[in-house]
């Protein structure tokens, strides 16, 4: 079965273009040009990808995209004729994984679909994994032993086949004090960090985040006294493939602070001017 890609633009000539682009690279293509249509569409049909415009009439693109991610997993890139870096940060928090502004080069379109659709394919591929292994039981079978040695941490894995490894660190991200025995709660002062839960609390109290929020602090303070690069961050938190600009991290930083800092008094997230960010242990 081949990619099949439904474009969502109210401008007939622009979705027209789109659409013969894609067909010469191969793609299948349907069209929609308001809201409604392409939610419908989008919800009865199994599509690759979705090219989704934000201006829209009927339903908008935000609205659209916000109503799909609770029911399906497309990869969705935004075209937007709007420049604005907190344009940008809403449709990337509401679950887009690109967007792109207009007017834009048809190579530049094509290339962040190819970056879409590769890791479309890679989730796809790891999700399929962990259900084998899930199914196979071979968490639960699972022997570990840590050794500290100079500072490297050296983790010796034995599974049910009696096959073992070791893995070594260097020993960055391994402050005892500041993480659970299993990795998956960091505390900073009265602040806590609970991976499994995803749930962020200061003095109990629990803290509202986005998914890239969430994922921005935990990458900070899993990396405490280190200071992060924005194309560190950048990676970290949108991915590898990311193309977007680094400023969206400062956006994030900012939302950080205030939900966090502001509210309880406190400087966890620091600049460091011309490097990056970082939370210093207390």
């Amino acid at each position: 079965m081949g990619v099949k890609i439904l474009v969502v633009e109210d401008e007939e000539k622009l979705a027209r273009f789109i659409e013969l682009e894609l067909r010469h690279e191969g793609y299948e293509v349907e069209k929609a040009f308001d809201g409604r249509t392409a939610l419908d569409m989008a919800m009865s049909n199994d599509y690759t990808l979705i090219l989704l415009d934000i201006m829209l009439p009927g339903l908008n693109g935000l609205e659209v995209l916000r109503r799909l991610q609770m029911d399906k997993p497309t990869p969705v890139i935004l075209l937007t004729a709007r420049d604005a870096v907190m344009d940008k940060v809403s449709g990337l928090d509401a679950g887009a994984v690109d967007y792109i502004t207009k007017p834009f080069a048809i190579e530049e379109l094509l290339a962040r679909i190819r970056v879409a659709l590769k890791l479309h394919c890679r989730d796809i591929s790891e999700n399929g994994l962990n259900n084998v292994v899930n199914k196979a039981g071979m968490s639960s079978d699972t022997n570990s032993n840590n050794t500290n040695t100079g500072g490297m941490s050296t983790s010796t894995t034995t599974d049910g086949t009696g096959i073992t490894s070791e893995i070594a660190s260097t020993g960055i991200n391994s402050n005892p004090a500041k993480r659970s025995a299993l990795g998956e709660t960091y505390t900073w002062k009265a602040l806590v960090l609970d991976v499994p839960r995803h749930r962020v609390t200061y003095n109990g109290e629990e803290i509202e985040l986005t998914n890239r929020e969430f994922l921005m602090l935990k990458t900070l303070l899993e990396n405490m006294d280190i200071v992060l690069s924005r194309d560190t961050l950048l990676e970290r938190v949108c991915g590898y493939e990311y193309v977007g600009e680094t400023n969206v991290i400062d956006v994030y930083v900012r939302y950080l602070r205030t939900k966090i800092d502001e509210e309880y008094g406190v400087k966890m997230i620091q600049t460091v001017r011309g490097v990056g960010y970082v939370i210093k242990a207390e």
